[in-house]
């Protein structure tokens, strides 16, 4: 009878009990007298109970290093002299305290290093935590905002999306202004660490192919991925100085100049007005497409540039598919303006080549209203944003490399076709891609596509058109700022939909950020599991 039971039960208590009958089984000749059967304490847990404070104590810290970035908005209002100072300084105690108490509380369980659970959680905590907090402002400062704008506005901030719900933006306070570029670049920095740091290690949508030495992102010669991350604060802090005093010698204000630097780096696309690029002289134009390009290209390669090597960034393969596909896109809606619009050969130029480098790279500035130029700029952009920049960098949606492995795995399909028993292998760089790889890749066009389809269905629901639906669920997954349409389109915003869209919206824009499965992942069992 005990020999079926034990027959019958898991792996694992089979050993257990296997182990507690050698245990107390007496010598040859002696009573065999049978232990109780017991089952170990762990079974009974079907949920982890790993440690949050970690995730906790890091949080703390970036919190109240949000609380204390509220002081330069806080200096703008006394130097601007409009009485809305105490907006950030009770923001900025609130977040720092807040903050504060949490590092404290967890101050005692930082590890060597962090679980699989805990990474995700980090991931997803932090850029939950931080729009709640960089909120407040909105709620207390003139905007006056009620909290789900607040929230919305603080969540395109820190993803970079640019998609707002406040109008008559040069009116706002200096504060307000500054802050929302803040937020942005903070933002910007804060994706490319996690794009080099935590993603390729979460194995999420290919992006462990840029942790793999044959690819050599990282390389041998540099450093180990917490210095890496270092020299890229430092060069993306040194490129937004570079970016800022090129407006000013253009003729941009100084605090405009410092302001729209910071959401062109971080390719957020928040400007001080609401039209945006509109009435920017072209020379200012041409400025912000360079800077645009630059922060779309991988910021692992700028490090290599400065270690002596060049090679890197001018083989990178999507770099180099990045520019090809915008230049094909510019020469396009170029000849497209010229013979059927009627303008200049100059101004359909610039005004292509602005607004596909802020749509592709998902900056979200706007030079003019694209949707007036006809059906075919328009569709062209729409597909163009979902592209989006290199992986690393500050650009959004789906990523150039991945496009490129989609297309290297279709290749090797149609050739086993032609060749069934030939062997194929898909190939990046020169080099063999792994089916995991592979899988990654393919799963993520799967939850984009379905991510897509089924909020642009909710937000159907809710009573949008078709147009404004699909094309806000594209632009919030995305993280490209402006949709298609005459309500969320270039010319204009987010403050006319209705609050169950904006909070879906928001949440989207989340998800998107963290590549999509970061966030899906947090909701299954599987991954509260033991």
């Amino acid at each position: 009878m005990l020999i079926g039971l034990v027959k019958r039960t898991k792996p694992d208590l089979r050993q257990h009990v296997a182990g507690a009958l050698r245990a107390k089984m007496p010598k040859a000749g002696g009573p065999r007298l049978l232990p109780p059967l017991t089952v170990p304490a762990q079974t009974a847990k079907p949920f982890a109970m790993f440690d949050l404070r970690p995730v906790g104590y890091v949080t703390g810290l970036l919190l109240t290093a949000l609380g204390v970035s509220m002081l330069f908005p806080y200096l703008a209002d006394v130097v601007a002299q409009n009485g809305q100072w105490h907006v950030f300084l009770e923001s900025g105690a609130i977040t720092g305290m807040a903050g504060l108490l949490l590092t404290i509380a967890c101050s005692n369980a930082m590890g060597p290093r962090l679980s699989i659970q805990q990474i995700f959680l980090l991931t997803f905590g932090v850029w939950l935590a931080l729009p709640l907090f960089g909120a407040l402002p909105f709620l207390f400062g003139a905007t006056e905002a009620r909290f789900v704008d607040a929230f919305f506005e603080a969540m395109s901030a820190f993803t970079t999306t640019g998609s707002t719900v406040f109008t008559q933006i040069e009116d706002m306070p200096a504060g307000l202004k500054l802050w929302r570029g803040l937020m942005q670049w903070f933002g910007g920095v804060g994706i490319i660490v996690v794009a080099m740091v935590f993603l390729p290690e979460l194995r999420i949508g290919g992006m462990q192919i840029f942790r793999t030495e044959g690819f050599d992102t990282l390389g041998k010669i540099l450093p180990r991925a917490g210095e890496i991350a270092q020299r890229i604060s430092v060069i993306y802090l040194g490129l937004t100085v570079a970016c800022g005093l090129t407006y000013l010698s253009l003729g941009m204000g100084p605090f405009d100049s410092m302001v729209h630097a910071m959401t062109t780096l971080s390719t957020g696309g928040f400007a001080n007005s609401d039209a945006s690029f509109s009435q920017m002289p072209a020379s200012i134009e041409y400025a912000a497409v360079v800077f645009m390009v630059i922060a779309a290209l991988p910021f692992v390669r700028y490090v290599q540039l400065i270690a002596g090597t060049s090679q890197p960034l001018l083989r990178d393969p999507q770099v180099r598919a990045f520019f090809m596909v915008v230049f094909t896109i510019v020469i396009a809606i170029s000849l497209w303006k010229f013979f059927s619009v009627g303008v200049s050969q100059e101004v359909s130029f610039r005004k292509a080549l602005f607004n596909t480098a802020s749509v592709m790279t998902g900056t979200g500035f706007a030079s003019s209203d694209y949707m007036q130029w006809g059906a075919f700029p328009a569709v062209v952009l729409f597909f163009a944003g979902l592209i989006g920049g290199c992986a690393g960098s500050t650009a959004c949606s789906i990523k150039v490399f991945r496009f490129q492995l989609l297309i290297a795995s279709i290749q090797v399909q149609i050739k086993r076709i032609h060749s069934p028993h030939g062997v194929f292998v898909p190939r990046y760089a020169g080099r063999a891609v792994s089916q995991d790889v592979l899988s990654s890749v393919m799963a993520f066009f799967v939850m984009f596509t379905v991510a897509v389809g089924v909020l642009a269905v909710a937000l159907g629901f809710t009573g949008l058109d078709f147009l404004t639906s699909l094309s806000g669920a594209a632009t919030a997954l995305a993280n490209i700022g402006p949709g298609l349409g005459d309500t969320i389109g270039p010319a204009g915003n987010f403050s006319t939909l209705n609050d169950p869209a904006k909070w879906m919206l928001a949440i989207a824009m989340l998800t998107g950020r963290l590549e999509l499965m970061a966030v899906f992942a947090v909701f299954t069992l599987r991954f509260w599991r033991a």
